[in-house]
């Protein structure tokens, strides 16, 4: 956390320097403490008006290996981008975030621009200097002219107060989004833990049933072989089917799918949710479920071991979709 913190200061420190300055209570952007999963999912917005002028934040973010944060905000409030990076960064692991700042005219407000007559007249002269070199030249519209960076002069106050009202608003913004994905997190481990249960009593359901399925499924082996075979030994036959038998026990299956989720259950755990490793945790456990799932029906030799082995399929593949919206 402290690393987290000096690289965020780090951040502020470039932003103050280039003449931001906030008053605001840094201590608000500390990561939060990684003992909740959260979803990957999330979305937040928070609007004001800023003297006459009305700002709006928004967050929102989909899956994503890595974390990608994308800003669009308007030139006048682009110093912030550094600060509002280094937040999102210590609150946030996984995900594709977009921040979106909006800055427009507050309904009602009187507009007024100030132009910059010494930068005019510098890009006036400028101008004609080029004319006179390039005839052929077109000459500058009046809305480029006005988009030249320091044409319109900027009231220092003013800018001051909008990037300090801009940082209130995405510490705001930043605060429900992130509690946002919490929660969504929460509901996403209640889920989890419901296909956990039901995988969990299948194989509880059918572990009893394993030696009995086993032991008929080798008797009427013996009885195919014994009239396929004739007078074959009796003991080469029964070496035969044991082998067989060895060959199709699921005994080993069964415990690793039970040790597999008692690991997912671990995982989901709250003090156990690292941010950002707990999804990638997770999707590795699905993986061997499903390869467990799968062995335990190619060695089936049962109904029963058959459907449950495509029920455990089922639950596994739903809990695979769900795992990819985790942090």
């Amino acid at each position: 956390m402290i690393d987290a913190f000096s690289r965020f200061a780090g951040a502020l420190a470039k932003a103050i320097a280039a003449g931001v300055k906030f008053g605001v209570n840094f201590s608000r952007f500390l990561p939060d403490p990684p003992f909740m999963m959260h979803s990957m999912t999330g979305y937040a917005a928070r609007s004001r008006e800023q003297l006459d002028a009305s700002l709006s934040v928004e967050l929102k973010s989909v899956n994503g290996r890595f974390l990608d944060v994308v800003f669009r905000m308007p030139d006048e409030l682009r110093p912030l981008e550094p600060a509002f990076r280094e937040a999102i960064s210590g609150r946030v692991q996984r995900g594709k975030v977009e921040c979106r700042v909006g800055l427009a005219a507050a309904p009602g407000s009187e507009a007024s621009l100030s132009v910059n007559r010494a930068m005019l007249q510098a890009l006036a002269s400028a101008s004609r200097a080029v004319r006179d070199l390039m005839p052929d030249v077109q000459p500058m519209r009046v809305s480029e002219v006005l988009h030249w960076p320091g044409v319109l002069a900027e009231d220092p106050s003013r800018g001051e107060a909008l990037r300090t009202g801009c940082l209130i608003l995405f510490r705001e913004a930043l605060d429900e989004f992130v509690q946002s994905r919490a929660r969504e997190g929460a509901q996403l481990v209640q889920v989890l833990q419901e296909r956990v249960n039901k995988m969990r009593g299948i194989i509880n359901e059918v572990l009893p049933r394993i030696p009995e399925a086993v032991a008929a499924y080798q008797e009427k082996l013996k009885a195919r072989l014994f009239e396929a075979l004739g007078n074959a030994d009796d003991e080469r036959v029964r070496q035969e089917i044991a082998l067989y038998g060895v060959k199709i026990d699921v005994a080993e299956e069964i415990n690793r799918l039970s040790l597999h989720l008692t690991e997912v259950e671990r995982v989901l755990g709250a003090e156990n949710a690292k941010g950002g490793s707990a999804g990638k945790r997770l999707d590795f456990l699905m993986q061997e479920l499903h390869r467990e799932a799968n062995t335990l029906g190619s060695k089936s030799v049962s109904r029963e071991l058959s459907e449950a082995s495509l029920e455990l399929k089922l639950l596994i593949e739903q809990m695979r979709e769900q795992v990819q919206n985790i942090e």
